[in-house]
């Protein structure tokens, strides 16, 4: 039992706990999506005082900031007591190539280094991309009317219109990153 915890589980019973989840939350009339915690956290600390986009009434959906902090605590346990692995099984020729583009923790650690250590803050360059980048996702997802998560999940699963154009927009933008700004920024 312990070794089917530790492993990686077959997609069908993620997808099938992910479907279970969006239709507990269909049927008790709730939504979901990540991106409007920050909302709440904004309310919560007074901003509905200056901005009537704050001003509404966050104890309604105050289950969603339990499941954001559940959230956190599951991937701390998950990445600290039921992972013996925590690199990305990669295939040898992206290892490669990432290696060749700056990256040379690819194939050994969840997320480059290079970019995800507090060695980040100190230099301008990749601050500058951490804050840039933070604005424009914080940006999208409010202009969005939400996060990927709520779009490709619980919009998608109620068949909503709108949450397909944001996941296309999503999809596009990723494969401009990486196919056009990757390249530029990092001088490939």
């Amino acid at each position: 039992m312990q070794d089917a915890i530790f492993q990686p589980w077959p997609w069908y019973v993620g997808g099938s706990m992910i479907a279970l989840v969006m239709f507990l939350l269909v049927f008790m009339g709730q939504k979901f999506g990540l991106s409007s915690n920050l909302r709440a956290l904004c309310s919560i600390g007074g901003a509905g005082h200056k901005f009537a986009f704050f001003d509404y009434d966050w104890k309604a959906s105050s289950w969603n900031l339990f499941f954001a902090v559940g959230t956190v605590i599951g991937g701390f346990i998950a990445v600290h007591f039921l992972s013996t692995n925590i690199a990305v099984d990669l295939d040898q020729r992206v290892i490669a190539d990432l290696h060749q583009k700056g990256f040379p923790s690819a194939g050994e650690a969840y997320a480059p280094l290079s970019l995800f250590t507090a060695a980040v803050f100190s230099d301008l360059g990749s601050l500058a991309m951490l804050i840039i980048g933070g604005f424009f996702v914080g940006f999208g997802a409010r202009y969005a009317g939400g996060c990927t998560s709520g779009h490709a999940i619980m919009g998608l699963s109620t068949l909503q219109l709108p949450s397909l154009v944001a996941v296309i927009g999503f999809f596009a933008g990723g494969l401009f990153m990486i196919h056009i700004l990757f390249p530029i920024i990092f001088g490939q």
